[in-house]
């Protein structure tokens, strides 16, 4: 906590004339260019990886950065997200991003692989929206099993995106573009997924 104070403070003490007018117009509204679906994983930082200025990225996080399929969002908060984004801040750009040595995706392989495996209810409940990726082929094989779990969990969270009738009439429209990205931790690099290629491509 000691540490969260001491950053307040500096982040106050450097704010230059430039951000301090950035903020002042931030507060009248926001218009981000895109929303940015990640998991809360706190190795993961969207904004610094995509060198983003506060006002740019709508970004929902959660563990696994998982979208429950339309007909099973018993959890109405993802969901309230992407309305608000397509619907109210009209984002043309919506971004799921997975990444390296995630957790989630560990415990959703150990549950493939033990189904009888101790696990929280709410977590083991949430993670369900997770499994259905232990059976799409992995675009990168020579990743870890995790690695590629978490790759694949990616496009599947693009399927269910599609499984939202207003997501689906967007992107046939051309009005809403979806993406999925891929952040290796290790190397800090993002990769964005190439359907043509069906492989994650570095972003360089």
């Amino acid at each position: 906590m000691k540490k969260l104070l001491q950053g307040i403070a500096a982040f106050r003490k450097s704010l230059t004339e430039e951000k301090r007018r950035l903020f002042a117009s931030l507060a009248l509204g926001q218009k981000p260019d895109a929303l940015l679906i990640a998991c809360s994983d706190s190795r993961v930082v969207p904004n610094l990886f995509a060198s983003t200025n506060p006002g740019d990225l709508f970004v929902l996080r959660n563990i696994g950065n998982l979208i429950p399929p339309c007909n099973d969002a018993f959890d109405n908060s993802v969901s309230a997200a992407l309305e608000f984004a397509t619907f109210s801040l009209n984002v043309q750009d919506i971004i799921i991003c997975g990444h390296s040595e995630c957790g989630a995706m560990q415990a959703i392989a150990d549950i493939a692989a033990q189904p009888d495996t101790p696990k929280p209810d709410h977590l083991r409940a949430w993670l369900r929206h997770g499994q259905g990726a232990c059976h799409i082929p992995p675009p990168n094989s020579h990743l870890s099993k995790v690695n590629q779990l978490s790759q694949t969990n990616t496009l599947l969270q693009l399927q269910h995106l599609m499984s939202y009738p207003f997501i689906q009439e967007k992107v046939e429209q051309g009005r809403l573009h979806l993406h999925g990205w891929w952040f290796d931790i290790a190397q800090a690099g993002v990769y964005s997924y190439d359907p043509q290629r069906k492989k994650f491509i570095l972003i360089e």
